[in-house]
């Protein structure tokens, strides 16, 4: 849709016009619902940013932000042009990454239920072999057993525990406080922090790109991309950039003082800086942290598969273990 918008707006179709044939060309209700109703708000005055801003859930922040800087600077087409670049860009990653998480979501499932079937239905009916036997049992046995009586008595009480503990999660994260304490714990975490940093640098940088090299004014375009950000620590530190360029620092100092960007960025905005092409150093800058995430996801889910394998593999082997050692002691007892 974006794509097409571009293509509309550049054919020199007015927005009312863009949407018209926007309406008519979706072959989903809910989409032409919403366009329908972000031509409504523009008819009536609003810019289509403002627009966009009644229908957050179908157009994030980031969308939102860069439309208007495509407003502001009158080169919306070009903007939703490299918009669309971008959309595609994050589809095609999150696609790739959520078919690499299938595989190791799905033995985490299929081991998930077998250690429940076997804690839950295989345990105490074995157990019942060995109670009437009156032996002194191993106490990797003793353990199981009372870890299955304590599922099986306990469980109603363990789904509500979990279900309260999301829903507070979920409500406390909704404090600025809190959700900054959370964001700067994951973002120093060792494997993921990495990711995290390397996922907003790549998204600022993209943001940038696309609002200087719409003519956005340098300010208006840090406050945008600022906007784009999902990390609260990152994002702070591009609000502080943002005051020391207002006074006349660098850009390329001023990112370099938060100490929160990748030493990459910074060389490579110093560069775009003197050279005069500072899109074009971002939009590398951009390209080149993409493909180090992509790496380092790669890498990260490489070893994911077989660690939850032997993780998986070492609960059941301990399991099996607790229900054998018993029985080789019975039959050590009859020979």
């Amino acid at each position: 849709m974006t794509r097409q918008m571009a293509t509309l707006l550049a054919s020199g179709l007015t927005l009312e016009q863009s949407l018209n044939a926007l309406i008519e060309e979706a072959a989903d209700a809910k989409t032409r619902e919403v366009l329908a109703g972000v031509k409504a708000e523009v008819t009536a005055g609003l810019s289509f940013a403002a627009a966009l801003g009644s229908y957050e859930k179908s157009f994030p922040d980031f969308y939102r932000a860069l439309v208007q800087g495509g407003e502001d600077s009158g080169a919306l087409p070009t903007v939703l042009q490299h918009l669309a670049d971008y959309l595609d860009a994050r589809q095609a990653l999150k696609q790739k990454t959520g078919l690499a998480l299938m595989y190791p979501a799905l033995v985490t499932l299929v081991a998930l239920a077998v250690v429940t079937g076997l804690l839950v239905y295989v345990v105490p009916q074995v157990v019942q072999v060995f109670q009437q036997s009156r032996q002194s049992l191993p106490w990797l046995t003793r353990a199981l057993i009372a870890l299955s009586d304590f599922l099986r008595s306990a469980w109603p009480y363990i789904v509500v525990l979990v279900i309260g503990g999301a829903t507070a999660a979920r409500y406390a994260l909704r404090r600025d406080a809190i959700r900054r304490s959370w964001h700067s714990l994951t973002l120093n975490m060792p494997v993921v922090g990495p990711l995290i940093r390397g996922i907003n640098t790549s998204r600022f940088a993209s943001t940038l790109a696309i609002l200087v090299g719409g003519g956005i004014p340098l300010l208006s375009a840090l406050i945008s991309s600022a906007r784009v950000m999902t990390n609260m620590v990152m994002r702070d530190a591009v609000e502080s950039a943002i005051e020391r360029v207002r006074e006349g620092t660098s850009l390329a100092r001023s990112l370099s003082a938060t100490r929160a960007f990748p030493p990459l960025l910074i060389h490579l905005v110093a560069s775009g800086e003197l050279s005069g092409k500072l899109e074009q150093m971002l939009e590398r800058a951009a390209h080149l942290e993409s493909q180090t995430l992509e790496r380092r996801l790669a890498v990260f889910l490489t070893l994911l598969e077989p660690m939850m394998i032997l993780m998986m593999g070492g609960i059941v082997l301990l399991i099996v273990l607790a229900i054998l050692l018993p029985i080789i002691e019975i039959n050590q007892l009859v020979h």
